[in-house]
């Protein structure tokens, strides 16, 4: 089990405030830009509650959009006490791969993981009464780590940090003492974490300046809201803001796709049933919203557009033709067959605007993962529909068309000379043939299919040759009438 989900971080509670809020917030030193053409674009990203897959959702999400629309700041609005250390990796990552600026806006309190998360950003704004603190890594069940795992993660965590702390003087060290106990942090003589305790800031704490020239400790400034930032970076008009808004429909997500590799499975075996049995039905629709629900999970987690979708559809449509117009051709088939596997992969792909598609195992190899399990649940699933389910003409069909390949001779020339029997024989369509059902004569029932286009149920049909197992049929009218 890797080191992202195997291990949290334990939330510590913030060190009393040393110091009354302030009254009025800290100017924000920052030049406006006044060469940039037009507004600046600001995308704000709501950081609330745990640290989990929801939250890695909207900011991945938020992210490509902000990538896409060339956004000049990325703003996560925080306010949560810690969470998962390997999604906190993820969105870490996810960070890192936008080119603008970007920035944290502790609104409360940035606990545990929020507090490596906001370190990964540029500048680091609080809210007047915002705290931010430190957590010691935990198993996920609550327990504790084993010493020496214990140091290994710590180790990681400092050594992360201080690879992404470049231009900022103090907030390797800082972060460092929130994530160690035994880590001391003394800057001009004065010791701001002893040995033994974790350290946590307070707004006031955190904008405390040292050095010379004076730098602050991790804050950029301390601000009412957002708007105020904004207002102090850019000017009053000088910004268009887009603000995401979570809702239910990441944590539903997030459920979805722990059991996508089943969704997809049944979703492809409903598919297959339906293409293998006459008419339209149950099948094909529940088949095609299980897939429908794959894509919607994957859409709402930031991995993908509406663009596999649109693919997967057209792969539908192509195994339809082949299936309706030109059966045996092989080529629309496969080929759409091919499309629809295809989209599923790229629906699970974790594919960025600015980054040019590459062929790699971090981003397909669990995609692949989950399309074989998918596979191997549709082939199990339908494997144990046949030899468990009722008998009946359905299902013989089913078996049937699995079965050709191993049939014995004897077999095979039985159904011959009896299809050869029928030819020329007229009777009516027992189901709709498109192109294949069932068909009635003499009071029995036969497998047979259209050599061109489809008939209705009740149609007069007249059987003009075979293929093994079905009878070829046409309408009578359609010789008379050539």
């Amino acid at each position: 089990m890797s080191l992202g989900l195997a291990y949290a971080l334990e939330e510590v509670p913030p060190r009393p405030e040393t110091e009354p809020a302030p009254s009025a917030p800290v100017t924000i030193e920052r030049e406006v830009d006044s060469s940039r053409e037009g507004p600046a674009k600001v995308v704000v990203i709501p950081v609330r509650d745990q640290i989990a897959q929801p939250i890695l959702y909207v900011i991945r999400r938020g992210l490509k959009d902000a990538i896409e629309a060339e956004a000049d700041l990325v703003v996560l609005d925080m306010e949560t006490p810690g969470g998962s250390l390997g999604v906190t990796f993820e969105i870490m990552e996810a960070l890192g791969k936008f080119d603008g600026q970007t920035a944290t806006y502790v609104n409360k309190e940035a606990i545990s993981a929020g507090a490596f998360i906001s370190a990964m950003t540029d500048d680091i704004y609080f809210a007047p009464t915002g705290v931010i603190g430190a957590a010691a890594p935990v198993m996920s069940s609550g327990g504790e780590i084993d010493e020496t795992m214990k140091q290994k993660i710590v180790s990681y965590l400092r050594a992360r940090i201080r690879a992404i702390s470049e231009g900022h003087a103090y907030r390797g060290e800082v972060i460092s003492a929130m994530v160690d106990a035994d880590y001391v942090l003394e800057i001009e003589g004065e010791v701001l974490k002893p040995e033994g305790e974790l350290l946590s800031l307070t707004a006031t704490e955190a904008a405390q300046t040292y050095g010379d020239p004076a730098e602050p400790l991790l804050a950029a400034g301390i601000a009412e809201s957002v708007e105020d930032i904004l207002n102090a970076r850019f000017g009053e008009d000088g910004y268009a803001i887009t603000k995401l808004e979570t809702t239910w429909s990441e944590d539903t997500a997030a459920m979805l796709n722990g059991i996508a590799p089943i969704l997809m499975g049944l979703g492809l075996l409903g598919l297959f049933i339906e293409f293998k049995t006459p008419g339209f039905g149950i099948f094909g629709i529940g088949g095609g919203l299980l897939l429908l629900i794959v894509f919607f999970g994957h859409n709402v987690a930031g991995l993908s557009g509406n663009e596999p979708m649109l693919l997967f559809f057209l792969g539908v449509l192509l195994v339809f033709v082949e299936v309706l117009v030109f059966p045996g051709i092989m080529i629309a088939g496969i080929s759409g067959i091919a499309l629809m596997l295809g989209s599923l992969v790229w629906s699970m792909a974790d594919i960025w605007p600015n980054e040019p598609i590459s062929f790699s195992a971090d981003v397909f190899m669990q995609p692949i993962a989950d399309l074989l399990i998918a596979i191997v649940v549709a082939v199990v699933t339908g494997l144990a529909l046949m030899r468990f389910m009722p008998s009946g003409w359905f299902w013989d069909k089913m078996i049937l068309a699995t079965a050709v390949g191993d049939s014995s001779a004897v077999q095979k020339q039985q159904k011959t000379a009896q299809h050869e029997s029928l030819v020329g024989q007229t009777g009516t369509a027992a189901t709709d043939l498109f192109p294949s059902g069932q068909v009635e004569l003499g009071g029995k029932w036969h497998d047979a299919k259209v050599a061109v286009g489809t008939l209705e149920k009740g149609c007069e049909i007249r059987v003009v040759s075979h293929d093994g197992f079905d009878l070829i049929v046409e309408a009578p009218d359609e010789e008379d009438n050539a």
